[in-house]
């Protein structure tokens, strides 16, 4: 298969592009901006494999995705390029908005230009795999059950809602123009290479070095956990094996209250690199001003993929845990750069900037400048 995977050089998509580069068979191409949170580290392993390659760009540019998608005879769109953490949302709504829902608008365009473009008997083996979250769903309350395919829409943050309009969007192309579409609903991911704004990452290396770990609130809220290569395994079948027009749960089966995860952390931190002051990690544990509408639980119903495609996770939290914190340990050769140089763990989601017009983000002003094609 020849894959388009946008947001490859991302935590999840990352995983993914790894995953499928695993098989000589496939043909993977990665299109990333390389915004802040996108890093070559994370795609080291792919360098000078034959069925890869990368290209530097945004998924706005409408004439760069028709080129790819022609040029490389691409069959399979798996769309993980998204601004995704909730507080910058609630700093920059505009930004996300643009990159979330115009941009899945110009690849859903693009798409339908080149399924179009096929034989009849080619366009069934055409997938647009559109990759987005349980936050589409809202929140649970403590005894309500998990989440369906079935739940109403009912988004909470800036983030949320952007991916929720996304997801309409790629119904409405399926329903209305005939595409290949399938759609999964992800819960809270961890693994290696995620980048340290998330809790699971950003706990970890607070803790390393010596500073305080935040906790929202009161630490109850609640998230379902699963680890990014279980995610990756998913995907790569729901893209291959998922019915047209079908929308997937992906959930852990983990669920933890942040406060339990984080303490949890600090525990496997104090056996594995113990603090040469003698203390516990739980002592830099700071509870401060919550998110503003932070929602309470998040929690999947993953029956349906396990049942109709035999999917099921395989790490449970606390390996999954064992296995993430064992990577950042061993890797600081990736981390470290980001700490220093693009994100030193800074509190980011209270609205100390304006919401976003064009005037404050100059790429919904003028066209975002493309940077020139990278190969590895």
């Amino acid at each position: 298969m020849k894959y388009l995977i946008t947001g490859g050089a991302g935590f999840i998509g990352s995983a993914l592009s790894r995953l499928l580069a695993e098989n000589p068979e496939n043909r993977v191409v990665v299109l990333d901006k390389l915004t802040y949170a996108g890093s070559m580290g994370s795609l080291r392993s792919l360098k000078g494999k034959s069925n890869f390659r990368f290209v530097c760009g945004d998924i706005r540019d409408r004439s760069l995705v028709s080129s790819l998608l022609a040029d490389e005879e691409i069959t399979t769109i798996i769309h993980l390029a998204a601004e995704s953490h909730v507080d910058r949302s609630i700093d920059s709504p505009a930004l996300v908005m643009d990159t979330n829902v115009m941009g899945t608008l110009v690849l859903l365009e693009a798409a339908l230009a080149h399924w179009r473009s096929f034989s009849t008997a080619a366009r069934g083996n055409f997938r647009f795999h559109h990759v987005s979250t349980d936050e589409v769903f809202g929140d649970l309350g403590p005894a309500d059950p998990c989440f369906t395919e079935q739940s109403p829409y009912a988004p909470s943050s800036p983030y949320a809602a952007s991916k929720a309009a996304a997801d309409h969007l790629v119904r409405a192309w399926h329903r209305t123009y005939g595409l290949p579409v399938v759609l999964t609903n992800c819960s809270n991911n961890h693994g290696p290479f995620q980048f340290p704004e998330k809790l699971i990452p950003l706990t970890i290396l607070n803790a390393l070095q010596g500073v305080s770990i935040p906790i929202y609130g009161t630490g109850g809220n609640v998230r379902d956990w699963l680890h990014v290569e279980d995610h990756a395994r998913a995907l790569a079948l729901v893209a291959r094996s998922g019915r047209i027009g079908a929308s997937y749960n992906i959930g852990g089966e983990a669920e933890c209250s942040n406060l339990t995860l984080v303490e949890s952390i600090c525990d496997t931190l104090d056996r594995k690199k113990p603090d040469p002051s003698g203390r516990s990690y739980r002592n830099l544990i700071t509870f401060v001003t919550d998110r503003p509408g932070h929602d309470r639980r998040y929690g999947l119903d993953i029956s349906n993929i396990r049942t109709e495609l035999g999917w099921t996770p395989t790490y449970t939290l606390n390996a999954g845990i064992e296995n993430t914190i064992d990577w950042y340990l061993q890797n600081s050769w990736w981390w470290q750069p980001i700490r220093d140089e693009r994100y030193g763990g800074e509190r980011l989601g209270l609205e100390q900037t304006r919401p976003g017009t064009a005037k404050d983000h100059p790429s919904l002003s003028a066209k975002a400048t493309i940077l020139p094609e990278m190969q590895m």
